[in-house]
């Protein structure tokens, strides 16, 4: 947990209170109807919750796949075996 000065929370707080000071000032000055029909979007998605996170690479890939131009070299077929049964 990091630790914060006492100016630093006191900073936090005065930011916080004036942040939801002007929230309060812009709903009051649209009309109820676009602010009851907002809170009822914000409410919803608060429900929601956040998106779930999609994956970083699509199925199969290789998890480290090689640099552009450090591609392994393809395996030499042996044309002629060295035993011979």
């Amino acid at each position: 947990m990091t630790k914060h000065s006492n100016y630093e929370r006191q900073r936090r707080a005065a930011e916080t209170a004036r942040v939801q000071e002007i929230e309060r000032a812009w709903q009051g000055s649209i009309p109820s109807a676009v602010a009851a029909e907002f809170a009822a979007q914000v409410k919803a998605a608060r429900e929601r919750g956040p998106y779930e996170r999609q994956p970083d690479m699509a199925p199969g890939t290789a998890p480290r796949p090689p640099r552009p131009g450090h591609e392994p070299k393809p395996k030499k077929e042996e044309t002629n075996p060295r035993r011979r049964s």
